[in-house]
Parts: structure tokens; C-alpha cells; sequence
């Protein structure tokens, strides 16, 4: 059975990723009517916190971002990075 902490460390992923997403929105958002951005710098935070996903799919679905080569590569690389560490969590401590 899968403990409370591993929930959590889930909710807080899924919270992450949600948090991403709306902040590739908002910056677009911001980008379209000149208004002060949020940094790159923040876009890859999150992104590196476990957003990736969502970064992903908020530079996808707002069309944001995309032609900037460190974010069309940088983002799947992070997310490639993510999931090979969750693959090796999940061998060592959930199937022990």
C-alpha cells in the first residue's frame, strides 16, 4: 500500500505542475498586452521543482514559448530527467 507521504510528494507534484501551466498562461497573457512578464528564469524554476508537464502543456496549449530553442528542448529534457528519477524512486523504495 502506498503511504501518506507518498500522497502528499503526489499533491504537491500535481499542485506544481498545475502552477506551471496557469504561469505559462499568465505570462502570455502579460506578453500580449505588454505587461510586466514573469521571468524565465521562474518558468524554469517551476519547471525544475516537477512542472514540467505542466510547462509543456501550457507552452502547447498558449502557444507560448515555443520558439525559444532552451525552451523547446529544455523543457522535454527536464521532463525526460524527472520521469528516470521517479522510475528509480519507484524501484528502490516502493518495490523493495
Amino acid at each position: 500500500m502506498i503511504s501518506n507521504k507518498w500522497i502528499m510528494i503526489l499533491i504537491i507534484l500535481i499542485l506544481i505542475n498545475i502552477m506551471a501551466y496557469i504561469s505559462m498562461g499568465i505570462d502570455k497573457k502579460r506578453a500580449i498586452k505588454g505587461k510586466y512578464r514573469i521571468s524565465e528564469k521562474t518558468l524554469f524554476t517551476l519547471a525544475l521543482l516537477g512542472g514540467s508537464l505542466g510547462s509543456i502543456l501550457g507552452m502547447k496549449h498558449f502557444r507560448h514559448k515555443t520558439k525559444h530553442w532552451y525552451f523547446r528542448y529544455g523543457m522535454p529534457l527536464i521532463l525526460v530527467g524527472q520521469l528516470m528519477l521517479i522510475y528509480i524512486v519507484i524501484l528502490k523504495f516502493i518495490f523493495v
